[in-house]
């Protein structure tokens, strides 16, 4: 375990959150004003069960599955706290804070 697989499961774990946030259409109408299509609502709820099970695979990977489960989880709760506090108070910055986790996750999968 070190910071850097820390980082990259973290920031996975937000990308996919915020992507199944977004795809609600309560939520998606609250952030952007506007409703959504489905087609939009589907490719988003996909990206997110993906950015998770990268996630999943990034933690059993750098952190093998003696601990890597457990550092999943922690980084899914860590997100999931992450994206209830933006969606609450600052809705604005769900989206792009959500396409900024990406390349640090690139960056952080890179270096690990």
């Amino acid at each position: 375990m070190t910071p850097l697989s820390i980082a990259l499961n973290l920031a996975l774990s937000f990308a996919g959150l915020a992507a199944l946030c977004l795809s609600m259409d309560r939520h998606h109408r609250a952030i952007s004003g506007r409703g959504q299509s489905r087609g939009r609502a589907r490719t988003l709820r996909a990206g997110g069960w993906v950015a998770l099970a990268a996630s999943f695979t990034a933690a059993v990977v750098t952190s093998d599955w003696n601990f890597g489960p457990v550092q999943w989880i922690g980084s899914l709760t860590a997100a999931a706290l992450l994206v209830v506090g933006l969606v609450s108070y600052r809705p604005g910055w769900i989206r792009p804070a959500a396409l900024l986790a990406l390349p640090l996750a690139l960056a952080a999968a890179l270096l690990a």
